[in-house]
């Protein structure tokens, strides 16, 4: 399998070989949706935090004597089973982050660069770069590929002045080759390789 390399003026350059071990396999829906779920997970804050009846305002003194008065017993009046008192078992401050194989990220990341491929929103260009940096005229770049909305730049070394350009444009992430994951290109319509980028992943997937 081929894919048409094109320039920055969306002119077919050449073509590059596709690796049928990375491009050719089944599309494993599990393993994207596992490793979207982590990326996820990793994503969250976890600051959620209740006071328990340690921590609430309030006396440590017994309200009344134990026994002798016909009221129930109670030790203080930060008991959780008062109101204003200590929350039991709550959300306390956690990470909800979990690993996964690196084989399976790997599979993953196959796998929706595949469906991607399938879909026919990858585009192979020789180089991404920029001669100024102003946001005019990257938009006007993307434009000439064809791409509007949801835009995924890869490059192996992302240049700086490409990078300060795309990075006012709502829609479009410039990522190294190795930071992908398969959340980048599923959160995404159009992804945008460099040829050198590629082939690293290419080299690195296989």
């Amino acid at each position: 399998m081929t894919i048409d390399v094109v320039n920055q003026q969306n002119e077919r350059v050449g073509s590059v070989d596709l690796s049928d071990e990375v491009f050719g396999g089944r599309v494993k829906v599990d393993l994207i949706h596992q490793s979207v779920v982590r990326a996820n997970a990793a994503d969250r804050r976890g600051t959620h935090a209740t006071k328990n009846r340690a921590l609430v305002a309030g006396s440590g003194r017994k309200p009344w004597r134990q026994k002798g008065t016909g009221r129930a017993r109670v030790g203080e009046i930060r008991n959780p089973l008062w109101r204003k008192g200590g929350t039991v078992f709550g959300p306390q401050p956690r990470s909800y982050a979990f690993s996964m194989p690196r084989k399976a990220e790997k599979g993953a990341l196959r796998a929706a660069l595949t469906q991607k491929l399938l879909d026919g929103e990858v585009i192979v260009v020789d180089a991404l770069a920029a001669a100024e940096i102003r946001t005019k005229v990257a938009a006007a770049m993307l434009k000439r590929l064809g791409i509007d909305g949801k835009a995924l730049l890869v490059d192996v070394h992302p240049e700086e002045k490409l990078a300060l350009s795309v990075r006012n444009l709502e829609q479009v992430r410039l990522l190294a080759s190795n930071r992908i994951t398969a959340r980048d290109v599923m959160d995404t319509r159009r992804v945008v390789l460099t040829q050198a980028a590629l082939e690293k992943l290419q080299a690195a997937l296989a």
